[in-house]
């Protein structure tokens, strides 16, 4: 039996197994649609037309072809369209029709997202190009050795890299390429819906810097932009350039059936709304499609969770254990391109990878997709789902919901995922911070004029920048002109991916022998690759020995662990500047600059495969400071007292009684002086004393403070179990709910907003706060975009809270309940209530 008969055998079985029918929420199959098709272009250079047909390309589909006429219009053009649908050869016609042509006098950038998309690029311009112009096509990236970069400066019509190169590599050293640039007539920004957010706003500097340059060799290029799934592609790709962009929008390329489920994993315990984890349920329904050895590519959300899933694969299929794959970032290029070439090959009968397989890498043609929980955007997700059907033969798109809130409102809202337009790609190339950096990298590589201006920015305002510049001793002004006077060049110390820059090293204590395993950015090194922490690699498990962050070095030793770790983190908030505020029902909502100061201070240990929590350790690490914009709500002291006087209000400092001292010394005495549930001892300073079930739930402090009632916990243990009652708190409901639905409604990536609750908050006076805030330094707009939308995203919490069937709370709407913990679902219920301006629930 083929593939196509064996998926398709697989999908009707899955349609009458009642195990599996039970939990597919929406099953949508889109038909197979047929091309739409252009004639080849009759002034193309012959050369490249008879490279065509020497390929078998006998016409166009109907949007390659209207790319050609526009871009060879002269057009700053964006081609949008679908996963799949021939994009690369929009840009690649007319580009090598030019170079056939004017070979001396034409050059081309193409610029991708990563390394291994400008590898694809360049096997498929080596397959159209002449032998004479392939000869001149190169690839220029971090892996490009030393002694070949002269003579590809030299020589090079067709250049392919990547914005860190041309960032790092190029812009700085324009001098060496002024050949090349003087005669830059085409820049291709390839997957533009990567840059969004930071390495957007970082890009669009970085494009204002090539602009200035290319001005000083009296290069004006044409810029060709492509994406895929985004609401805004235009207005995004006019954004970033700073100029009037056409779009191309028509897809004529045709595909196989599709099929699009979304899988609901089923109820383990109704009444706590316990589901059936997405983990467990996507590694079985993977399982089927191993057994009709359909390929699959499976998409976890997290690195962990990505080497997480290779494990179980591995575990539950060891026949093919060496045919199964993790793929991420923090990999080495080698370990990369041998993953890659196996998926092309087919020899991988599975990969689990995070987002970084999302993006338009030839992997050839997988035949089924499995999505471990919502991305994050209805962007990713089609994008996600459409890696699977990349020839004319049927293909299967999964998505397999996870308890959370956002992923439970898209299971009982489909049409959000499925009708609604995709996001708007946000950037804000102003962020102080990341123009700052790009206005120094400028003024290494020219002199700045006092009376000029940067992109859009007006001269004033860029003045004032440089002026600033120069009291720090970075820019000297003579003769009105800004020069760079400090020792490094600026462009070594500025990470596109982040406002802050720096790596950490990971390397492996093997026999003595210490090899390089891999990197990770050193804001993720804090809770990735902290001391004692499990660190995950092709499904094998090492400790971490030692980390390092002035060093940029961690240590690791491979171990056969039975548990993996994840890190605890404290937040704290404080306010900076208040923007503006407005009364809503049952209080006030802000918006402003806050700080937020976090720090882990400590890990937990958890069992592998059942999950069992197996003890604590504290750590101490130094503290993180973000600097950016927030939204919060501050409960009004009013609809606290309505709360309190119905009894749905546990939010107020407990009055533990006058004996508690007493009773909390002589429950440390019964119990040793050490830690109940990890057994560390006291050193110096007392442990906290704990009380099982919560203080509140009793009408007398007597009987609340038994001994049989209290437990001796180590801070760290402690504020475990105290995260378990906070959660029960009908604002650390909302806060929970609020921090999930929130980037479904502004269409933004979750790991774009922080969310936290503050029972005291000196945000309000000391009042309740949620507070939503942009995880970025200086911020992109996320936070006012919720404040726009405050009414509307407290209608939607209400509704999601309300429908939910679980009777006191869980993952899909306000969180778990512990045990011997009241829930919160009704406290958040009528917290809603108030913030919707309805009178309380009976």
């Amino acid at each position: 039996m083929n593939m196509p008969n064996r998926l398709q055998a697989l999908l009707n079985i899955w349609r009458t197994d009642p195990t599996i029918q039970q939990s597919i929420a929406q099953w949508v199959v889109q038909p197979a649609a047929p091309a739409s098709l252009a004639s080849i272009p009759s002034d193309l250079a012959p050369e490249l037309a008879s490279q065509l047909n020497r390929l078998g390309i006998e016409q166009l589909y109907a949007h390659q072809a209207l790319a050609y006429r526009e871009i060879t219009g002269g057009k700053h053009v964006i081609i949008s369209t679908g996963t799949a649908s021939g994009k690369s050869l929009c840009y690649q016609l007319p580009i090598l029709d030019n170079v056939e042509k004017f070979p001396e006098a034409i050059t081309a950038l193409l610029l991708f997202p990563t390394k291994a998309l400008a590898q694809d690029q360049q096997r498929a311009l080596a397959q159209l190009a002449t032998p004479e112009i392939k000869s001149k096509i190169s690839i220029y990236d971090g892996d490009t050795p030393s002694h070949q970069r002269s003579t590809i400066r030299k020589n090079t019509r067709i250049l392919l890299s990547n914005p860190d190169m041309l960032h790092m590599a190029v812009l700085p050293h324009h001098t060496l390429w002024v050949d090349y640039l003087r005669n830059l007539h085409f820049v291709v920004i390839d997957e533009i819906h990567a840059y969004r957010g930071v390495f957007g706003s970082h890009i669009a500097n970085v494009l204002r810097r090539l602009k200035r340059i290319c001005t000083f060799y009296g290069a004006y290029p044409q810029f060709i932009f492509t994406s895929a799934t985004i609401s805004n592609p235009q207005e995004f790709a006019s954004q970033m350039l700073e100029e009037k962009v056409s779009m191309i929008d028509v897809d004529g390329a045709p595909h196989g059936e599709r099929n699009f489920i979304i899988y609901n994993p089923p109820l383990v315990n109704v009444d706590l709304g316990i589901r059936r984890s997405a983990m467990s349920e996507g590694m079985r329904l993977t399982g089927d499609l191993l057994s009709c050895q359909v390929q699959t590519l499976i998409f976890a959300q997290t690195r962990r969770a990505a080497e997480v899933s290779l494990r179980y694969l591995r575990d539950n299929h060891p026949a093919i254990s060496g045919d199964l794959y993790a793929y991420r970032s923090g990999y080495l290029s080698e370990d990369r391109r041998q993953i890659e070439n196996a998926l092309k090959t087919g020899s991988a009968r599975a990969v689990a990878s995070t987002n970084a397989l999302e993006l338009g890498v030839d992997i050839g043609s997988m035949d089924a997709v499995v999505i471990l929980g919502y991305p994050g955007t209805i962007a990713a997700t089609r994008q996600q789902s459409g890696r699977a059907g990349r020839k004319l033969e049927p293909a299967v798109g999964m998505l397999v919901a996870t308890p959370n809130p956002i992923d439970q409102f898209l299971v009982n809202h489909p049409e959000y995922l499925l009708e609604r337009s995709p996001e708007r790609a946000l950037i804000n190339p102003d962020n102080p911070l990341i123009l700052l950096q790009h206005l120094r990298c400028a003024a290494f590589e020219l002199p700045f004029n006092v009376n000029e201006g940067y992109g859009k920015l007006s001269a004033e305002v860029v003045g004032q920048y440089l002026d600033a510049l120069s009291q720090m001793g970075e820019l000297h002004l003579s003769g009105g002109r800004y020069f760079w006077t400090a020792d490094q060049y600026p462009a070594q110390n500025v990470s596109l991916r982040t406002t802050t820059p720096g790596a950490v090293r990971l390397r492996t204590d093997e026999d003595g022998q210490l090899t390089t395993l891999g990197m990770v950015d050193t804001a993720s090194a804090h809770w990735m690759v902290h001391p004692h922490a499990i660190y995950l690699h092709q499904a094998r498990t090492y400790r971490v020995e030692s980390l390092d962050l002035e060093e940029g070095l961690a240590i690791l030793k491979a171990v056969d662990s039975d548990y993996f770790t994840e890190p605890l983190i404290d937040e704290q908030m404080e306010k900076v500047d208040l923007f503006r505020s407005d009364p809503v029902p049952a209080g006030v909502i802000h918006l402003g600059e806050v700080e937020v100061t976090t720090r882990v201070t400590g890990f937990r240990k958890t069992r592998w495969y059942t999950n069992e929590a197996l003890g604590a350790e504290e750590l101490t690490m130094p503290s993180t400071t973000l600097r950016t914009v927030g939204y919060w709500l501050a409960l009004s002291r009013e609809a606290v007292k309505q709360l309190e006087e119905v009894s749905l209000w546990t939010g107020s400092p407990n009055n533990y009684g006058n004996n508690w001292d007493q009773q909390r010394a002589l429950a440390r005495q019964r119990d040793g002086y050490v830690c109940q549930n990890c057994g560390r001892p006291e050193n110096g300073i007392a442990h906290h004393v704990h009380h099982k079930i919560p203080f509140r739930q009793f009408t007398s402090f007597i009987t609340a403070n038994q001994l049989d009632n209290l437990v001796t916990l180590c801070p760290t243990c402690h504020r475990q179990a105290e995260m378990l009652v906070r959660m029960r708190s009908g604002m650390s409901g909302l806060a929970y709910v609020l921090g999930h639905l929130a980037s479904l409604f502004i269409m933004c990536d979750p790991n774009d907003l922080g969310a936290h609750f503050l029972p005291e908050s000196n945000l309000a006076e000391d009042q309740p706060v949620v507070i939503l805030y942009d995880n970025v330094p200086a911020g992109i707009g996320l936070s006012e975009n919720i404040y726009r939308i405050h009414a509307e995203l407290m209608k939607a919490a209400l509704e999601l809270v309300s429908d939910c069937t679980c009777q006191d709370g869980c993952p899909s709407c306000v969180g778990m309940s512990g045990e011997n913990v009241a829930g919160g679902k009704q406290e958040t219920l009528a917290i809603l209530h108030l913030l919707n301006g309805l009178p309380l629930p009976v």
